[in-house]
């Protein structure tokens, strides 16, 4: 077979003519990832050549792409015409894939680049003006492509500004580039897990909706809760004292445990349990989800202390209630703005409401009120519980600190 031919969803049929930039922008569920990876396996078993798979920032091959390019190896039964190695997959004919973070490259470290034919971005929207400014005019050999996907935030973001046609890049999309829109009415692989968290968005949350699932960019982005985070791959570390918080749903809203950790002036974020629907006998095998989960303490809404009972007899008897009480949630809050965050990317229920929790905003005038909007919060929710000791022990010792001035007092004597 010197060959293969996938078929292709109608919205990316542009992207299999020859151009410089191909590009694929939307929301969740669309499969642009999928269409990038099956591109890639039906060129390399034609012909030698050489890609490199890129992110933003990339600490682990788990969340590389890597993982979608083999399984694309095995559904198609092609795996004659490749050698899976642990950092790098080759291909019978001599060509090799590697994958690299762009944050790792330096001007000079990414001249080791020049001479392959593709180098594919994913989760582009993460990617900042000084890496792309070094990728572009790196790969140059001829015929060479770069391809792009990625879920919009906001039209300012590099990868927006130069392959969408927006008013903040001035210049337009370049000529030699192929740039589709692509969203889950597009993929008829949708999954019916997809579609369900789908249809909760649409119903509770037309904004959110529209970006996670529309593809639309972030609108009222001034009026946002939570603006220092960001998504990262990292390892928990064994010294690290681990804080779960958990929020209770059902019909509507999720059943929710969130493990952090509080080191230094930083949050970790590194585990997630997340589900609409849950059974409360099912409640137990859904945090077992998070790793260690019954090992460490969680505190969990005090407004079901019948579930709490429940957890604490067939799940873990480290489990208790917060204390609510007046400005608990604008102090929780408060608390949680006070760390530069830091998400573990299979997070990605915490991803969403970090971008999504805001303030409400004036119906009239667009102006931005002093009122947390009651939406987006289930993880936020579960977040503050989960902090809430440190949160508490914090303004004790605050208010136990002695109220003298630090300087030295200086006497006519001399010092004391």
């Amino acid at each position: 077979m010197s060959a293969l031919e996938i078929p292709t969803p109608r919205v990316f049929l542009p992207l299999l003519k020859p151009a410089r930039y191909k590009g694929a922008h939307g929301g969740r569920a669309s499969a642009k990832s999928h269409f990038f990876a099956g591109l890639w396996l039906e060129e390399n078993i034609a012909a030698k050549l050489d890609n490199v798979c890129l992110r933003e920032v990339q600490k682990s091959l788990d969340f590389s792409v890597r993982k979608l390019l083999v399984s694309k190896i095995v559904q198609h039964n092609a795996g004659a015409y490749f050698d899976v190695y642990d950092k790098r997959i080759v291909s019978k004919l001599g060509g090799t894939t590697i994958f690299q973070g762009l944050q790792d490259h330096t001007a000079d470290s990414i001249k080791s680049l020049e001479g392959f034919d593709r180098a594919w971005i994913e989760e582009a929207q993460n990617v900042g003006q000084v890496s792309l400014d070094l990728l572009r005019p790196t790969i140059r050999k001829p015929g060479s492509q770069i391809w792009a996907s990625w879920n919009p935030k906001l039209p300012t973001d590099p990868i927006d500004a130069f392959l969408r046609d927006s008013p903040n890049s001035g210049i337009g999309v370049p000529k030699n580039a192929v740039v589709v829109e692509a969203n889950w009415r597009d993929n008829p692989y949708l999954s019916e897990e997809s579609r369900t968290d789908m249809e909760y968005d649409r119903a509770h949350d037309p904004e959110k909706f529209g970006w996670i699932w529309e593809g639309k960019y972030l609108t009222n982005s001034s009026s946002r809760v939570f603006k220092r985070w960001r998504i990262e791959e990292f390892d928990v570390d064994p010294t690290w004292t681990l804080r779960q918080g958990a929020d209770w749903g059902y019909a509507v809203d999720p059943s929710v445990l969130v493990q952090c950790a509080i080191v230094g002036k930083r949050l970790y974020i590194p585990h997630e349990a997340y589900m609409v629907g849950c059974e409360i006998l099912d409640l137990p095998s859904l945090f077992d989800a998070v790793p260690d989960s019954r090992i460490w303490w969680t505190v969990a809404d005090s407004a079901r202390p019948e579930t709490i009972s429940h957890m604490r007899r067939h799940w873990s008897q480290k489990i208790g209630a917060a204390v609510k009480g007046a400005r608990s949630l604008e102090e929780g809050v408060e608390f949680l703005q006070s760390f530069e965050i830091v998400v573990h990317p299979r997070c990605v229920h915490t991803i969403d409401e970090l971008t999504s929790y805001s303030y409400e905003v004036d119906k009239l005038t667009q102006a931005v009120l002093p009122k947390l909007a009651d939406k987006d919060n289930h993880v936020i929710d579960a977040l503050r519980y989960a902090c809430e000791g440190a949160r508490r022990a914090q303004r004790a010792a605050e208010q136990k600190a002695p109220a003298v001035s630090p300087v030295p007092m200086v006497s006519h004597f001399g010092r004391r």
